[in-house]
């Protein structure tokens, strides 16, 4: 099989690369523009005669459509990463979202091409109905505060699919991650996980913003992308929407105790103001927790990597490529 992945060396889109290729019979085609992905996240590929990068945004129309027509599938996950990343730049978050995802979906629609697209748990906003399943209400919240643009921008990404779906014979399956965590992950646009775990390794403070007991479930990213690769090419799954995440939920408060006992660090734990890191265009969500009825009715999978395995596997990546 020829692949395409958008944001191929990002986060997630690397531990992709990274499965796809262990396939002697595969072909893998990244394009990602590097403003949050890393060369060092697929370095170990740039030698293999099957591996090709393009670095070029999904913004550039004629790459995009050139890319697609020569793939037999494509992995959309190229999008604005982290909450930083949204509330410092969201002109351009919102056009990468919107604008990206509409080239993609349009060059695929034109060659005939399966669409796996990674959308986020983000989009159900400030519901507070817990478990979140496929079909429940989006609530968005006020455009004042600039974080709900991304969740919006998402949304309409996945309306933008269904519709070319409905009207171009497009076939894409919708993914709605929830929380990946794992080795590569970086700090830098908001991330929990890795700013407690660099900060708990410096025996620096470990900041909470808000009282921490706002709550989430944390998905390894191999169980994600074991996910991923299970619904692909899955017939069942066309134009569904499908949540992926683990059902372990904790509380912020009890991730950063149980990074600092791992880590065996004297960090002391402390609460900060949101808006005086993020200004007035933050807003949390109390509790985020997926239904994965649907993903075990289609694939029969079920993440399962617990939270302390996590905070272990995400730990040891960050001690060894430290310094």
């Amino acid at each position: 099989m020829k692949y395409l992945i958008t944001g191929g060396a990002g986060f997630i889109g690397s531990h992709l690369v990274d499965a796809l290729i262990s396939d002697p019979d595969n072909d893998i085609t990244v394009i990602d523009d590097l403003s949050t992905g890393s060369i060092e996240n697929i370095i170990h590929h740039l030698k293999n005669k099957r591996f090709h990068l393009f670095i070029d945004s999904i913004l550039n129309k004629y790459i995009v459509e050139q890319l697609c027509s020569q793939v037999d599938f494509i992995f959309h996950l190229a999008a604005a990463v982290g909450v930083k990343t949204v509330l410092e730049k969201p002109l351009g978050s919102i056009e990468i979202n919107i604008q990206g995802s509409k080239n993609v979906f349009q060059a695929a629609s034109r060659y005939h091409k399966h669409v796996l697209f990674t959308s986020t748990s983000e989009i159900y906003g400030k519901n507070e109905k817990v478990p979140f399943s496929e079909e429940d209400d989006i609530i968005i919240g006020s455009p004042s505060r600039k974080r709900w643009g991304y969740a919006c921008s998402k949304a309409l990404d996945e309306f933008l699919g269904l519709a070319f779906a409905e009207e171009m014979n497009l076939n894409i399956i919708i993914v709605r991650l929830f929380n990946t965590v794992g080795p590569r992950q970086s700090e830098r646009y908001g991330m929990v996980l890795p700013r407690f775990i660099k900060q708990a390794l410096a025996n620096e403070p470990i900041t909470i913003f808000g009282k921490g007991t706002q709550t989430r479930c944390f998905t390894h990213v191999k169980d994600a992308v074991t996910a991923i690769l299970k619904l692909s090419f899955l017939p069942k799954a066309n134009r569904q929407v499908i949540n992926v995440g683990s059902t372990e939920e904790i509380s912020v408060l009890n991730l950063a105790q149980l990074v600092k006992k791992i880590a065996k660090s004297n960090s002391e734990i402390i609460f900060v103001k949101p808006d005086t890191v993020y200004g007035s265009g933050f807003e949390d969500m109390n509790r985020r927790v997926p239904d994965i009825t649907k993903l075990k009715k289609l694939t029969g999978f079920v993440p399962s990597i617990t939270i302390d395995h996590i905070v272990k596997d995400t730990m040891e990546y960050i001690i060894s490529h430290s310094g």
